[in-house]
């Protein structure tokens, strides 16, 4: 029996590191019996750092690392972030605009507030009747107290974080803590055994580097899974627009003043801003299709939006290929983070789909050879599902729009660009809200049916939901309606400004379970 105790991860960044860290928490009992993770990266790559929110999961995954989140905070330079608002993006009305919150629906296990909320609104946007979190993001504040212990939650949270900084404290507490080995020294290319197997990195400055089990975490390079082993980039290109993005780093010009804790995500004339605030500076970006608008006149929308504040400030761009790989695990070589594939910055799903990938492969991690090709169906069936449920994700932000002011907009609710499972659901949509049975029950499904709700209600969807037709209980809405009006009260009034908890957490730690 070949088994496999060699875990080697090429390239460090978010990805290796994330990676790195979740295998080796999940197995430190089998470290003193021969079990290793080593990671082998470049001295000379830089981090790409596209987009620096997270989702939820990312609290659970560093709290299983052992990771203290005051830690955190003190070297990541972190924020909390509650959710994402999302601009202009319906009408592109200057005033128009929704929140896709964290929290779920008030009483969503037990009603599905949407079509009450259809048949009798009350005045109030979806976001607001079921959920306080948009109205928290409006007042600044924060998802819980100084006094609320690491990882728990007031309010759902996810982070802002500064990706570069994240890398680097990975690194120290995979070494120092988890037994992670690390290895600089550029790959050059790989060994591979007579059925195509990895046998060995070589590498310039450490030689041979064997291993069992081989992740490619080498971003958009795809040293293994693409150049060794040849496994072809499935484009996205015809669904999802964007290709480039250019990215700047400006100054809070206030480094007393508020800190947004929420995703500030404002359509342009052909892609879109987003706006992070962290407690340095502020992460602004624009995402937009070459295809559709110039570079320079890209840079022009970008500079508008920052104001005389980012005149001269130096613009980064980068490329973004929409896409993934066709398979994720072949042989004994699986692909994560860039290398496996990437989308668009749009909500944020880089890297839960980093921890998603890793804890999948950390829990089933094959004993040996014999069961890899297995277990890799398996993993190559939950990572193709997920991928696609986030193309359709991101691609109902689009064809939402009733923006008809550039060809960008107009190409984008185009038929034939839109996913045949996302059409056949937003007819389903015309007459029922989204719920659990609308296909969305898988194990850690990335975005659930109340994230389809908040945008579909947020960008003016319309469901046709008779009142007689209802099948939720109405005493049971009725209460849950009260309970969400009675929780945004008390978390209006007991929760602390977002700058302020940062602040004390930094200075004072937050207490530890």
């Amino acid at each position: 029996m070949q088994t496999v105790s060699n875990i080697v991860i090429v390239g460090g960044g978010t990805a290796g590191w994330l990676t790195a860290g979740i295998i080796a928490a999940r197995h430190q009992g089998r470290m003193p019996g021969g079990f290793t993770v080593t990671l082998v990266e470049s001295p000379n790559t830089p981090i790409i750092g596209v987009g620096e929110g997270t989702w939820p999961t990312l609290r659970a995954t560093l709290s299983k690392m052992g990771v203290s989140e005051s830690d955190f905070f003190r070297e990541c330079n972190a924020s909390f972030k509650q959710g994402a608002r999302f601009a202009r993006w319906t009408t592109g009305e200057p005033d128009e605009g929704y929140y896709h919150p964290l929290m779920l629906p008030q009483g969503f296990s037990r009603v599905n507030l949407a079509e009450h909320w259809i048949a009798d609104p009350k005045g109030q946007s979806f976001c607001d009747m079921v959920s306080p979190q948009g109205q928290l993001c409006d007042d600044g504040l924060a998802p819980k107290t100084i006094a609320t212990p690491e990882y728990e939650a007031v309010a759902n949270y996810a982070y802002h974080l500064d990706a570069g900084k994240f890398a680097g404290f990975l690194q120290r507490h995979c070494c120092e803590k988890l037994g992670v080995r690390h290895v600089l020294a550029d790959v050059r290319h790989a060994t591979q055994a007579d059925n195509g197997d990895i046998l060995s990195v070589v590498t310039e400055q450490a030689g041979e580097i064997p291993g069992d089990l081989f992740i490619d975490c080498t971003g958009f390079a795809a040293l293994l899974i693409g150049k060794t082993l040849g496994v072809p980039f499935k484009s996205c290109a015809d669904t999802l627009f964007c290709d480039t993005a250019l990215a700047v780093q400006l100054p809070h010009e206030d480094p007393d003043g508020p800190i947004a804790s929420h995703t500030i995500s404002t359509a342009q004339s052909s892609g879109w801003i987003w706006d992070i605030g962290l407690p340095t500076r502020r992460g602004v970006g624009h995402v937009f299709s070459s295809s559709h608008i110039s570079v320079d006149a890209a840079e022009q929308e970008l500079r508008a939006y920052l104001g005389p504040a980012g005149k001269d400030l130096p613009v980064r761009k980068l490329a973004i290929r929409a896409g993934h790989r066709e398979t994720f695990w072949k042989n004994n070589c699986v692909a994560i983070g860039l290398a496996a594939g990437f989308l668009e910055p749009l909500e944020a799903s880089a890297i839960v789909l980093i921890e998603l990938s890793a804890k999948l492969i950390a829990e089933q991690m094959p004993v040996c050879r014999e069961v890899m090709d297995i277990l890799a169906a398996r993993f190559n069936a939950t990572t193709h599902y997920r991928w696609g449920r986030i193309i359709d994700f991101l691609k109902l932000h689009y064809v939402l729009t009733k923006r008809t002011d550039s060809d960008f907009w107009r190409d984008n609710v185009r038929p034939e660009t839109i996913p045949d499972r996302l059409q056949d659901l937003m007819t389903l949509w015309r007459y029922q809200p989204p719920w659990f049975l609308d296909e969305f029950d898988r194990v850690e499904e990335v975005f659930p049916a109340a994230s389809y709700q908040y945008v579909l209600y947020g960008m003016g969807f319309h469901t046709q939901v008779a009142r007689d037709a209802i099948a939720g209980d109405t005493r049971i809405a009725d209460q849950a309606r009260r309970e969400a009006a009675t929780q945004t009260e008390r978390m209006r009034h007991g929760l602390p400004r977002h700058r302020d908890l940062i602040r004390k957490i930094v200075e004072r730690g937050l207490p530890t379970i």
